[in-house]
């Protein structure tokens, strides 16, 4: 509401200016030069209250800003009887200051889509029949109808067989995805398929969606450390145009060139361009799924030298996955898995859960076992279907079926084995492992060639776990077995060597996001601590994402600063000449506002920013996403 206002404000005094400066030539070409001076200056007036308050309202929080020296063209116009010239300015002012508003409006449109797209209502089943229900009365457990082209109103998991949907608005992603049964759904993304049916998996304001629209307002509100620079250079660049203005007068004797001058300096491009190339840099991240909680982490992150990344759930996966079923007693390996994955139902342990996951995802029918026991930190043993099962660590397993625990010979560092013995003889072995997210390494590299000088890896495992999934990356360092707070230790011990961002997705690592210069949290299934802690959120659940939001930070800050860096020339070029006598008032206004528009459609280029992002391997798993691949025996 009280944008609407500003914004209705802006335009008013835009037609006020210009309306009585078209008049006041009217007058002044049919020979009534008088009315047209007097024209003139009724049409300056109310831009000059205007201004005047927010200068005074600046100088109550302490800000010197650059309309003062638009408040002294004015003014200096007026008293010397350049009405002419004051009505330019005015039109100039209100005119920019229109423009950067209509430039911001554009460079955030692609958040109010974002805003605008928030369900109000969801689909629920209940007793045989469908209701519709206000988000807040959705609970976890609550099976809600997904219709085609819906939004998906909270977090949840698909309960259909399938579900086809829409991202592009969340992540960028051009290509719907197929999700299997079981697979975890972002609210905010669109149903592209046919109707499904979700399981809730929490309250509608805990869910992604409605923590993306809450940064996003707080990215709104943001302002960033350029633009807090351009108001303290503004006091600098503020004496350099008094001092040129007053030797032009002195040394002349001439009035008119200081007014030219004051002119010519109103208003700087640096309080334009800035704000307008960073919101269009948020606006573009936020379009391939980078939620930047402000364009001042925006602007420090385009200077980010070293890079921290945390291991599990960020440089890899964070959930184990099935690499092979291997089969001892030549069972089929479906059975072993389908028999493993009925007696892990009961169990809650991260592994079993991952089980049972790539059993579904095979389209495994699971029974539901009995007489189930689940020895902690061991194993689980029931029966299933009247075979007696017992899933866990080899040691486990082998000591209940009276073998000695032979291992695996293709076992790496990190894997996980998974011993399964059917009617007491041991069946075969689950390999599971956390590999490496998809992309990283070439992330890494690109990384790299954006000026990233330091890269590590601090992580909370054993060292020969880190060592091993981190093989041929290419790091600068290995930090092993850290406790939260050494990883805070370990960011603030970094910055000697410049800006550090600190990447990572658990509640033990939100210290160390807090700490460093740039924190970026795993938003799709990171801890809530950690997208709190952070200054960036990856939507979705994807390392590369970081690649292109680096990118468009830096790009976005260079054409903030070419901006600046063009406008300050050409005014100060402009204000020279002026003292030289070369411009008049009137011309020294019309060339700033061509200073102006310039600047400010230099700065909308970072709309267009369009990063490199790696070809994805198009490589399909026959098996399903989970990446299971069945093997023979060994």
């Amino acid at each position: 509401m009280e944008h609407t206002s500003i914004d209705r404000l802006r335009t008013a005094l835009l037609l006020v200016a210009v309306v009585s400066l078209l008049s006041g030539l009217a007058l002044h070409l049919a020979g009534r030069t008088d009315l047209a001076g007097f024209v003139w200056f009724a049409g300056v007036v109310p831009v000059l209250i205007s201004l005047l308050v927010e200068i005074l309202r600046c100088l109550w929080r302490g800000e010197v800003g650059l309309d003062i020296v638009a408040a002294l063209s004015m003014t200096a116009a007026l008293v010397f009887g350049e009405t002419l010239a004051a009505s330019v300015v005015a039109v100039m002012y209100s005119g920019g200051t229109f423009l950067e508003n209509f430039a911001e409006g554009r460079a955030r449109r692609e958040m109010h889509d974002l805003l605008s797209r928030v369900p109000r209502t969801a689909t629920r089943h209940r007793n045989g029949g469908l209701e519709e229900v206000p988000l807040d009365e959705i609970e976890p457990g609550d099976r809600l109808l997904i219709r085609q082209g819906d939004v998906v109103p909270v977090d949840g998991s698909v309960t259909s067989k399938a579900a086809f949907v829409d991202t592009s608005a969340l992540t960028g992603e051009s290509l719907p995805a197929r999700l299997s049964r079981g697979a975890d759904v972002m609210s905010g993304a669109t149903n592209a398929g046919e109707p499904f049916d979700l399981t809730a998996t929490r309250l509608a304001k805990e869910s992604t969606y409605a923590g993306i629209v809450r940064l996003v307002e707080e990215a709104q509100r943001s302002k960033a450390p350029m633009a807090r620079l351009a108001d303290r250079w503004s006091f600098g660049f503020l004496v350099v145009t008094v001092a040129i203005a007053f030797a032009a007068w002195w040394l002349t004797g001439d009035p008119i060139r200081a007014v030219a001058v004051l002119v010519v300096a109103t208003p700087c491009p640096l309080i334009l361009a800035v704000p307008v190339a960073l919101v269009a840099g948020l606006s573009r991240a936020a379009h391939f799924g980078v939620l930047i909680k402000g364009a001042g982490p925006l602007e420090t992150m385009a200077r980010i030298r070293t890079l921290i990344l945390d291991k599990t759930g960020t440089l890899t996966d964070g959930r184990p996955r099935i690499v092979s079923v291997d089969s001892h007693d030549g069972m089929d390996q479906s059975d072993i898995l389908r028999l493993a994955a009925a007696l892990d139902q009961a169990s809650k342990h991260p592994v079993a859960q991952a089980i049972v996951a790539a059993a579904k995802v095979q389209g495994l029918t699971l029974p539901v076992p009995t007489e189930v026991a689940e020895i902690p930190g061991e194993g689980v043993v029931g029966s299933v279907e009247g075979h007696k099962v017992i899933v866990g660590g080899d040691d486990f397993v082998a000591r209940r079926v009276g073998r000695t625990a032979e291992g695996h010979p293709a076992l790496s560092a990190g894997a996980v084995l998974v011993a399964v013995a059917v009617d007491g003889h041991m069946a075969g072995h689950l390999v599971m492992a956390d590999p490496l997210r998809e992309g990283a390494g070439e992330m890494l590299e690109g990384l790299r060639r954006q000026g990233i000088e330091r890269i590590l890896l601090a992580t909370g495992d054993r060292a020969a776990v880190a060592e091993r999934v981190t093989e041929g990356l290419g790091l600068d360092g290995l930090r092993a077995g850290l406790t939260p707070d050494q990883k805070v230790l370990l960011v603030l011990t970094e910055r000697k060597n410049g800006p550090v961002m600190m990447v990572g997705d658990g509640v033990n690592d939100a210290p160390a996001l807090a700490a460093a210069d740039v924190g970026v949290a795993m938003g799709a299934r990171g801890a809530a601590a950690s997208a709190e802690a952070a200054d960036v959120v990856l939507l979705v659940d994807r390392i590369d994402r970081l690649g292109p939001g680096i990118e468009i930070a830096r790009r976005a800050r260079r054409i903030a600063v070419e901006s600046v860096v063009a406008g300050i020339g050409l005014s100060v070029a402009g204000m020279i000449a002026a003292a030289f006598g070369y411009l008049t008032p009137v011309q020294g206004a019309m060339l700033q506002e061509v200073i102006d528009v310039a600047v400010i459609l230099n700065a909308l280029r970072a709309l267009r920013i369009q990063p490199y992002e790696p070809v994805a391997s198009q490589a399909v798993i026959d098996d399903g996403p989970d990446g299971l691949a069945v093997k023979g025996s060994i």
